[in-house]
């Protein structure tokens, strides 16, 4: 059986905490369970106080096969902001603008920016699975989308790993189909608002296009679709959204996601969704679901800690 840890963004503390309230721990530098595994959803870096002990932990765990995972955001955004566009270039896949560095510079300054560790991290996250399809369960950062899929399959090899330096340039190339198809895959699937409706998002940038609530069923107007700021939700219409702006999920499995900061009790999404990630970064939880082969997902199966700063934060090389 299957314990899913949502994002967890540095939080070292916290991911000790929940491992251990689950029954899991320590022994030969791996924590461990007698009878269950780990899937880690992504967004192991940035934000938190302490990421190369979070890489230490979930690494060893992987390694040891106590634990599985695929890729977040965070880990695609960090091997693009590492890697030149080609060899000698000083540009890289992910620009060096100021606003790219600060969402960055936490990580950089705990890994230190070029050192081996750092080298080694880059790799490492290289190898993560954009999302496992497994018996009885799926997973997936943001999005379990299958025309997104489809598109990005000529960039993966047989295990969902993005396959070569080709495949990371076009799935960082704006305009690219695989680069759109990875935006909904690890950042949400996003549609097209009304023609002459907009928004300003926090960063004031005029915005015609609304993240979504992909899970949810038809008919439901733009409004109960959209994931925006509380102040923004009003300037979107309670007009009703066409069928086929959201192609729905098959709901064959139960499918596990992390990314959109959720707040309050952990609960699923729907019978079939549920969204791991409670904002632990910002001072909520860090949360888990403790699959026992379910079709339908219970509210009695999420585990939780909240977050606790009364410990000092713990760092280590990372193996």
């Amino acid at each position: 059986m299957y314990d899913l840890i949502g994002d967890i963004h540095g939080c070292a503390n916290e991911l000790k905490a929940l491992l251990a309230k689950m029954g899991y721990s320590a022994r030969d530098g791996v924590w461990r369970h007698p009878a269950r595994q780990v899937i880690f959803l992504g967004d192991f870096i940035d934000r938190g106080p302490a990421q190369v002990e979070v890489m230490k932990i979930v690494r060893a765990m992987v390694d040891a096969e106590q634990a599985l995972t695929v890729m977040g955001n965070h880990e695609f955004n960090a091997v693009a902001w590492a890697t030149p566009i080609s060899t000698g270039s000083g540009d890289h896949l992910r620009p060096h603008t100021e606003g790219n560095r600060n969402q960055h510079a936490e990580f950089l300054a705990q890994v230190g920016e070029g050192s081996q560790l750092h080298v080694d991290l880059i790799d490492w996250f290289c190898g993560l699975p954009l999302w496992l399809d497994l018996p009885g369960l799926r997973v997936v950062h943001a999005c379990w989308h299958r025309p997104s899929f489809e598109i990005l399959t000529e960039h993966l090899d047989d295990r969902q790993r993005i396959r070569d330096e080709a495949a990371w340039a076009s799935l960082t190339r704006r305009g690219d189909p695989g680069y759109e198809a990875l935006e909904t895959v690890l950042k949400g699937l996003e549609i097209p608002l009304p023609e002459g409706v907009e928004f300003k998002d926090k960063d004031g940038k005029t915005r015609r296009r609304v993240r979504t609530r992909w899970w949810k069923d038809h008919p439901i107007t733009y409004r109960d679709l959209a994931i925006a700021p509380l102040e923004v939700i009003p300037q979107i219409p309670h007009e009703p959204a066409p069928e086929h702006v959201l192609p729905g999920y098959d709901g064959d499995k139960p499918v596990f996601v992390g990314h959109y900061w959720m707040s309050g009790t952990p609960h699923p999404l729907s019978a079939r969704v549920a969204c791991l990630d409670y904002s632990v970064a910002a001072g909520g939880k860090l949360c888990a679901y403790r699959w026992d082969g379910e079709h339908d997902l219970v509210g009695e199966h999420f585990c939780w800690v909240d977050v606790d700063r009364s410990q000092p934060a713990t760092q280590g090389a990372a193996s």
